[in-house]
């Protein structure tokens, strides 16, 4: 097996003394462009149901938004503590226990699909009425919904395997195999809506089958003679120390990912109450807008998390502190334009979803409030992963709940009863100031602590 140690090295000196511009772009441009790619499913989906099966259609699909999100937090409890535990492995140079940590996370990853697959299959109905259905748009959900997920279990193995791929050394093939599956769904999901006139089904078809194909890419990765982790004999019987293992690192995302589900419950049936139908799926196009911003900001933290956490393990807390403000500043610019196009032009992101009159008055309604304090989100998310990259992991998942659950819950039970359906518009800029507001305290506290250190290592 390869073992380009000259390499290695090279890579960590970058790291050490390179150009901290440069290296947040190499670091994290990759990372967008796949993270863009995954959106990408949901966004044209959304796009292609709007505008071939109507506005109940779309609020339907918002309806489906806390079951994904919840199937999502499964695999992410496999996938990003995988990825983390082969990182430290072959990093040690350990390829045993990367290579059980890769069987076990097939194991795994299987039997979460199947048991979620069998629950929601069995009580979809049930579930989704819970989660804001009327008679109007379950119909929809359900059509929805029971033709995606077979192909959830594709999706997590696709993503979790892919961010394996990446981890042991291949970011440009992992980035093609989220633009494969993004090209397959793009040229699928008009066929089947339109020219086989599925409906709302056909969109779920078109990415079971997309990213069947994203998966089979991956998986094959894996099979061959010549990369760095690949699957062999005797890696998937579970073995306890290897899931606790696996388990424990991806429990913090994975709470995350499955807040956002309650919050989704929360919100779809605030919106049910003040402004029926409809305003769920101005919810659902002003999700699937900010989405896409938010997956470069995300991009961008997970280039930077590399250079900040190499570089506070080594003690270079100025470069520490440089990658920080530089990322900032962008992820902030990147959300101030985000947040200016679409508060000045909020009918036309609306139209692009859908031609109904009336739907587009509410979405341009939810943008123009909901993005009243867009421009500090990124500002938040660069602080969360901060928190991360040098290991304060509670201060990472409290930031992280703050905005979406903390203060966001709080607002929706009392800004609505107040403002209607404004109301709940407005509780998003609400949460994300005052999310921001104790982010901007932990960090000036953070910094002043890593100050002394610096003095202190100076002396």
């Amino acid at each position: 097996m390869p073992n380009n140690d000259s390499a290695v090295k090279g890579n960590l000196n970058r790291l050490a003394t390179g150009s901290i511009g440069r290296l947040l772009w190499d670091y994290s441009v990759p990372t967008v462009v796949g993270l863009l790619v995954m959106s990408l499913y949901n966004v044209v989906d959304r796009i292609f149901i709007g505008r071939g099966v109507g506005p109940e259609a779309i609020s339907g699909l918002a309806i489906t938004f806390p079951v994904m999100n919840l199937t999502t937090a499964l695999g992410v409890l496999v996938g990003a503590g995988a990825t983390a535990r082969v990182s430290i492995f072959l990093g040690r140079k350990d390829m045993k226990s990367a290579s059980l940590v890769l069987g076990n996370a097939l194991i795994l990853l299987i039997i979460n699909a199947t048991i979620y697959i069998s629950i929601f299959g069995i009580f979809i109905d049930p579930i989704l009425r819970a989660f804001g259905a009327s008679d109007v748009t379950l119909p929809y959900a359900r059509d929805f919904i029971l033709w995606l997920l077979p192909g959830l279990l594709m999706t997590n193995l696709a993503f979790g395997f892919n961010n394996i791929m990446r981890a042991s050394g291949y970011p440009m093939r992992a980035m093609a195999t989220m633009i494969l599956g993004a090209l397959i769904n793009l040229a699928l999901a008009p066929l089947f809506i339109f020219t086989f006139g599925l409906g709302i089904k056909g969109a779920a078809i078109a990415s079971d089958i997309a990213m069947t194909c994203s998966m089979i890419f991956v998986m094959a990765h894996f099979v061959r003679r010549d990369v760095t982790l690949r699957f062999t004999r005797g890696i998937y019987r579970l073995r306890w120390h290897v899931v606790i293992g696996i388990v424990s690192i991806g429990a913090a995302p994975a709470l995350v990912n499955a807040a956002s589900c309650f919050i989704n419950v929360i919100i779809n049936n605030s919106l049910s109450h003040y402004g029926g139908d409809l305003s769920i799926g101005a919810a659902g196009i002003f999700s699937t807008y900010t989405s896409l911003i938010i997956m470069i900001i995300i991009g961008t933290c997970q280039g930077m998390q590399a250079i900040i956490g190499y570089n506070y393990g080594a003690g270079n807390l100025d470069r520490l502190k440089r990658t920080y403000w530089l990322a900032v500043i962008v992820t902030t610019a990147i959300c101030a334009v985000g947040s200016a196009f679409g508060l000045c032009f909020p009918s036309l992101i609306a139209k692009a979803f859908t031609s109904d009159s009336y739907l587009i008055e509410v979405t341009a309604r939810c943008l123009s409030l909901s993005l009243l304090a867009f421009s500090v989100v990124g500002f938040q998310v660069v602080s969360t992963t901060f928190f991360q990259s040098i290991g304060s992991v509670g201060k990472s998942i409290f930031l992280s709940l703050t905005r979406q659950v903390i203060f966001l819950i709080p607002l929706l039970f009392i800004l609505p009863g107040k403002l209607g359906l404004d109301g709940v518009w407005l509780s998003f800029p609400g949460s994300d100031l005052l999310a921001t507001i104790v982010t901007a305290v932990l960090i000036y506290f953070e910094f002043r602590r890593i100050d002394r250190e610096a003095r202190l290592r100076s002396y």
